[in-house]
């Protein structure tokens, strides 16, 4: 029996699994056993406490010659082993780049440091997805939202569930967690033994975050980042409806005309594939969730959608003043406390909040925070707080506590435009990283200027 079926059969008769929806096409994707499958030793590199392994892996065939240039998908995995490793706990960060790169000559510092601090494994696949791609029927190198939005294409146009790229997207993650088991356990890899894993990544990444929970229990924890849509059908209405427009940022998939088939069977069977927010049930693991209140593909009030739905501990982080690609932010830092905590089995920050009929957001905390803030910005012109619209506009107050541990978040309505506010908590974590952690971001006045003019037109035509 392969590893694959072994942890197919292990999700099958498990309680959780039972209770949750039949097997998905990404399912049988990830679970259906390639030949391709490989890796070896490129480079390895001594630094000061740690070694850092950088390995080729090829993991999987996706499609053939006949459909793209390139079906067999190879990644660099930056593997970096403290000199001493005190856990089977593992971080994988999901990354992007293309193909034809050369290794690269070391890893990134932050998991450098992240791997020194909690002396553990930590590892960087990239690469995901391959990139770029040119599909035979297409002649056009495609790469990222491009390619996705091109994979989407051709699902909801034929039903062929081999499209949707999140299928093999998942694969080479799952396909990471084999290798960096598999290597670490060597006698090269230093007889380690890796058994669960920590899995974070952003945007598209962060969306492969939580589909390689949703497939291999091996996943302890995740920390999807910049990926704020799950629920994805009312998140994108609600974006129309805010805004009057696609936001440019979506434009490779308008340009595709994917909006066209929201409310179609054909899209809600590509999201029985890919949308994270059907898989919640599998999902009860610790979700730290980091999102950009500037981000220039999702509205800051986006997790009104999907926060509530999520089942079992669950985080949530808006970072003020950054957009989608979290540029001059904390957010590492907050990957650090979040993965510090789940190695030692931390107690997490215990606290709620509601939305109250005056408009306010109020806060009620069990741990005491070491600090309490509001942050709010005000565009006098639109329903519109990307970064790249409102710069960095962001501001905050401490609240103080008025009793019993609760703490209220009140903005003013403005006299023209609207204000976005949500509270942030700052908590002890017992890493040199706190924890910090936000309510979800509340907008006033509560009115979307466009939402009699949302398209409901479909079809894909």
């Amino acid at each position: 029996m392969s590893k694959v079926t072994f942890l197919l059969a292990v999700w099958l008769i498990s309680p959780a699994w039972l209770r949750a929806a039949q097997l998905t096409a990404l399912d049988k994707y990830v679970a259906k056993p390639d030949t391709n499958y490989s890796f070896q030793v490129v480079s390895t590199n001594l630094g000061d406490g740690y070694t850092t392994f950088v390995l080729e892996m090829t993991s999987q065939a996706w499609l053939t010659t006949n459909e793209v240039d390139q079906p067999v998908w190879k990644h660099w995995l930056v593997i970096v082993k403290p000199d001493t490793v005190t856990s089977s706990k593992s971080l994988l960060f999901i990354s992007g780049s293309s193909n034809g790169r050369p290794p690269p000559k070391a890893a990134d510092g932050n998991f450098v440091a992240i791997a020194r601090e909690t002396k553990t494994v930590t590892a960087e696949l990239k690469m995901v997805p391959n990139q770029p791609l040119t599909f035979a029927d297409d002649g056009k190198p495609r790469t990222e939202d491009s390619l996705i939005a091109y994979t989407w294409d051709k699902f909801l146009r034929t039903g062929d569930e081999k499209w949707p790229a999140r299928l093999p997207m998942t694969k080479a993650a799952v396909r990471a967690m084999d290798t960096i088991s598999s290597f670490c356990g060597s006698a090269q890899g230093g007889h380690v033994k890796i058994d669960h894993f920590v899995v974070a990544g952003g945007s598209k990444r962060g969306w492969t975050t939580w589909t390689t929970a949703a497939v291999d229990k091996r996943v302890v924890a995740i920390v999807p980042c910049v990926i704020d849509l799950l629920n994805l059908e009312p998140s994108f209405a609600h974006h129309y409806a805010a805004y009057g427009f696609w936001a440019p940022a979506i434009k490779d998939y308008v340009d595709m005309k994917i909006m066209d088939w929201r409310g179609t069977p054909q899209f809600r069977a590509l999201m029985k594939i890919e949308e994270p927010y059907e898989y919640r049930d599998r999902l009860t693991l610790p979700k730290f969730i980091i999102n950009a209140s500037g981000d220039q593909f999702f509205l800051p009030d986006s997790s009104q959608f999907y926060f509530d739905g999520l089942p079992g501990t669950k985080y949530l982080r808006y970072v003020p003043n950054t957009d989608h690609s979290l540029r001059n932010s904390d957010a590492y830092q907050s990957l650090l406390a979040c993965y510090h905590a789940i190695l030692t089995d931390a107690a997490l920050p215990i606290f709620s909040w509601s939305l109250e009929k005056d408009g306010s957001i109020r806060v009620k905390t069990v741990t005491k925070p070491t600090e309490v803030k509001m942050w709010q910005a005000t565009n006098p012109n639109a329903r519109d707080f990307r970064l790249e619209v409102l710069g960095p506009a962001w501001q905050s107050t401490t609240l103080t506590n008025q009793a019993d541990g609760a703490y209220v978040a009140k903005a003013e309505t403005p006299t023209k435009g609207w204000t976005a506010f949500f509270a942030e908590l700052a908590f002890p974590s017992g890493s040199p990283a706190p924890f910090k952690f936000t309510t979800q971001v509340r907008v006033t006045p509560d009115v979307l200027p466009y939402k009699d003019k949302v398209p409901t037109h479909a079809a894909g035509n």
